[in-house]
């Protein structure tokens, strides 16, 4: 039996309740309500995805003092027999800290997540994924748009339920508004600074363009002159052609 298999049945006791409403003086209400019920339960019936394939990811930031992934993968292991979840695949990075999201494993679970290798992802806890909240949500957006579920066993968070679902919304919603209120942050910063006078952005090059005349005229090319000068070649071509051209003439 399938797991919403129960709230098909609790739907369909709650429609033959209110098969009494047919005879009060309100008909119509209990059709409604009846109808009402069905639709929700088929809905939910048919929007249930059915996990068969897990990923398991594991990861340990040391190895050289007694640190194993082996408990958390035999945890993993049981979770997924307990759901009758066939595990695909084991991905496990040892040695590499959390902070980096290079790692080795991690890239090829992504990889194989693109192409549709297993239906869930299954971690210890989140901080074995990812330590910061942008690089969970980032890899929960695309396992969302693959149509894989992520599950993290210590938190007890699961998109495949109603519950997780509404978790990975809320954490959406508040790293979308941390990024709203550091942007604003920026924003006051740069108004602030322009009060009191500052120039924003990088500072301006000296340029020598009499110099720069000088060394084209000698048949320098634009490579050595920046050399010479120390300057990018856009900057130090603007200098040039921004010359009068009685200046670049006196120069030859």
């Amino acid at each position: 039996m399938t797991n919403w298999e129960p709230k098909r049945k609790a739907a369909t006791a709650e429609v033959t309740s209110f098969s009494g409403c047919l005879t009060t003086p309100k008909p119509q209400e209990g059709l409604n309500m009846a109808k009402q019920i069905l639709s929700q339960a088929v809905s939910f019936s048919r929007g249930r995805k059915e996990i068969s394939r897990a990923a398991i990811y594991a990861r340990v930031s040391t190895s050289n003092n007694g640190q194993s992934p082996e408990m958390q993968l035999r945890e993993l292991r049981e979770f997924c027999e307990s759901r009758g979840w066939s595990v695909s695949e084991e991905y496990v990075d040892v040695g590499i800290s959390g902070s980096k999201e290079d790692r080795a494993e991690l890239n090829r679970l992504m990889a194989d997540a693109h192409r549709r290798q297993f239906d869930a992802v299954v971690v210890w806890k989140f901080d074995r994924f990812a330590r910061s909240v942008s690089h969970l949500l980032r890899a929960l957006e695309t396992f969302k748009a693959l149509g894989i579920d992520f599950v993290s066993l210590s938190e007890q968070v699961d998109t495949s339920t109603p519950t997780g679902k509404m978790v990975f919304t809320v954490l959406g919603a508040v790293a979308e508004l941390e990024r709203s209120l550091i942007a604003e942050r920026v924003r006051a910063g740069i108004r602030n600074a322009r009060a009191k006078g500052k120039r924003l952005g990088r500072p301006r090059v000296a340029v020598d363009a009499a110099r720069i005349a000088v060394l084209r005229a000698q048949g320098r090319s634009w490579r050595t002159i920046c050399r010479e000068t120390g300057i990018g070649k856009g900057t130090a071509q603007r200098a040039y052609y921004g010359l009068p051209k009685s200046l670049v003439s006196s120069a030859h």
